[in-house]
This record gives structure tokens, sequence and C-alpha cells, in this order.
């Protein structure tokens, strides 16, 4: 991970971190807040505790997003004081979530906008300057449009992939293949790494093509306190804490020295979390598909 980010993220890049509420890539996060990225655009349907993390660490210039909490639990509040009282600074551009779905569309599909329906009725466009509108040259409707989305890099957590990086994941899915197919560079981060054959036996369950991924980092429990199906559960503790740490600033300072610059990488961190075991997924799979012909 260390050579990952140091090598394909930059100081103002524009980065992804995907994952909706699954596979959300702590690790990564953690370690660009130790390499002290800064100016960074931080692009993602649901912003949540990685977010909150890197806005605490001052890596964050401005945010681009459609929705923002601690899901289930209250605010994100670092972001909250970034907004509320520009501590540290923090530019917002907001969307709704098709929005930035639709966003990542143009982007993958290398289109320069995106048309949709989705801002009748709201003042979204008008807190949000480049959501603007288009004539359909079909049938006369005025429709709304987003900007296509392109970011520097994107980082997508998966259950495995091989050394080439055709990554798979299984369960709930957001919108990883669109943010990597839309990004310049990709780094995939994996529970596992498996030999090719193990990959071209179940292809349908490739999202992520290797042809788009340029670093493959094996990173387990990479996730946490998100989560891998089949591999750990959502360590939900830890969000319902995550409330009263980040509340104070001095508190949530103080679990970035410990569990992020206090530690030298991931195998680090998961020994200083301990008991991690509780959270492992139980076995239960899903009967084989044949694919003979």
């Amino acid at each position: 991970m260390r050579d990952a980010v140091a090598a394909l993220v930059r100081d103002g890049d524009t980065v992804v971190i995907e994952g909706f509420t699954h596979l959300i890539c702590f690790a990564a996060g953690h370690e660009i807040i130790r390499q002290r990225r800064r100016d960074l655009t931080l692009c993602r349907l649901t912003p949540d505790l990685v977010y909150d993390q890197l806005i605490a660490a001052g890596c964050a210039r401005k945010l681009v997003f459609s929705w923002a909490g601690n899901p289930g639990a209250g605010s994100l509040h670092a972001f909250r004081r970034a907004v509320e009282k520009g501590d540290p600074p923090l530019e917002l551009e907001e969307y709704s979530h098709f929005g930035m779905v639709a966003r990542l569309n143009a982007g993958a599909a290398r289109l320069p906008f995106w048309a949709l329906r989705d801002y009748m009725g709201t003042d979204l466009p008008i807190a949000n300057p480049r959501i603007r509108t288009v004539t359909c040259p079909y049938t006369g409707e005025v429709l709304a449009t987003v900007p296509a989305l392109n970011p520097d890099v994107t980082v997508v957590h998966a259950q495995r992939a091989d050394a080439q990086g055709n990554a798979q994941i299984w369960g709930l899915l957001g919108v990883q293949k669109e943010a990597a197919l839309a990004s310049k560079r990709v780094i995939v981060v994996v529970e596992e790494l498996v030999d090719q054959a193990v990959i071209r036996a179940d292809p349908n369950r490739t999202v992520i093509p290797g042809l788009a991924v340029d670093a493959v980092v094996v990173e387990p429990w990479g996730a946490h306190p998100s989560y891998a199906q089949g591999y750990y559960d959502r360590d939900n503790e830890f969000y319902v804490g995550w409330e009263p740490i980040s509340r104070e600033r001095s508190s949530l300072h103080r679990y970035l020295d410990e569990y992020v610059f206090g530690v030298r990488d991931r195998a680090e961190y998961v020994a200083l979390c301990a008991g991690l075991e509780r959270l492992r997924a139980s076995s239960r799979v899903c009967a084989g598909v044949n694919y003979g012909y």
C-alpha cells in the first residue's frame, strides 16, 4: 500500500475511494493520511468515516458528494467543523446519489455529460451551478445534466484479484466499476490474491478488468471497519464509537496519532485493534455455476 500510494496518489489529485457501505478501503485512506497528501478533491456518493478522517488530517481541499454522515450513528463531525467553522477550510460540490452515478457513468463512457431527470423540484441546481439543462433533440423535453467525472485516482477494495488486477466482487455493489473505468489511475486492494485460473473459472464475478488497473495491493482487513462479504462483518461498534471520538477535534487527532500515524502499516493497525476475529465471517457458500458447453 505504501508503494501504491506513493506512486499513484499526488498532491492536488481528484481521488475516489469507492464502496457503498461494503468494501470501503480504510487502509488506503490511512496510507494517504500517513503520506500527508494535500489539496485533494475527494469524491464519493456517501463519504463516511474514512473521508471524515481524511478531512480531519488536512488532506482535503474539496468534497464532491451526494450525502455525508456516519451511517446509523450520526454526523461526520470533522466534516461539520470544516463546513461550519472552516477548520480546516473545505469547498463543497453537492449532487444527488444518481447525479454522482451519472457523473461517473459519463466519465467511464468518455462522454462530456450525462442527462437525468432527478433535479425537478429541488434547489440543488441553485446551490450547484454545474448542474445544468439540455433540451432533448428527440422529444423537446428539458433534462438536467451533470458533467463527467474523471478522477485522477480511484481506489477499489475487492474480495480477490489475480496478479494482473482482474478483481472480483460479490455482495453489495456500489459504483466501483464506473469509478474505476472513469479514472486515470486505479488501485485495487484485495483481501486475497488468487491464481488467474480462479478468476477465469468464474468470469461473471469480475467487476474490474486488469487492463484498467495500475496496482494490486493485498491487504487483509483493509476495509475495516467496513466489511468484506465472506471475509468479515461490519464493525458496528466502531461506527457507534466514532460519534464521541469525532465530536472533539482533540480526541479525533488522538485517534489519528494512535491508529494511523502511530502504525507503519495495516498489519500493525489490525494488531492494535485487537479482537477483530470476532467479526470473521462464517462459511455460507452458494451453489456452483456450470459454465460448460
